[in-house]
């Protein structure tokens, strides 16, 4: 076991390894998931990924709206 001086090197050397990769990938997901998200609630502006769940999305929260033209043709449930 490192003792000492080695013990606090060692965790230096472990804490820059980890900033390193966290600033590698990015330090959150959040801006991964953000790109993934692609179609805008036209009503609310909620963001959904596809358009089979930006249906089910519109029909559920805002039935009495006219479903957008971009809805038409996309796949019900």
């Amino acid at each position: 076991m490192a003792r000492g001086q080695q013990k606090i090197q060692s965790q230096q050397k472990a804490a820059e390894k980890k900033a390193k990769l966290a600033k590698q990938k990015g330090s959150d997901g959040k801006s991964a998931a953000k790109v993934a998200l692609k179609f805008s609630c036209t009503v609310c502006k909620t963001l959904m990924p596809d358009p089979k769940t930006y249906r089910q999305h519109f029909e559920n929260k805002h039935p009495k709206s006219p479903l957008p033209e971009e809805l038409k043709n996309a796949p019900t449930v």
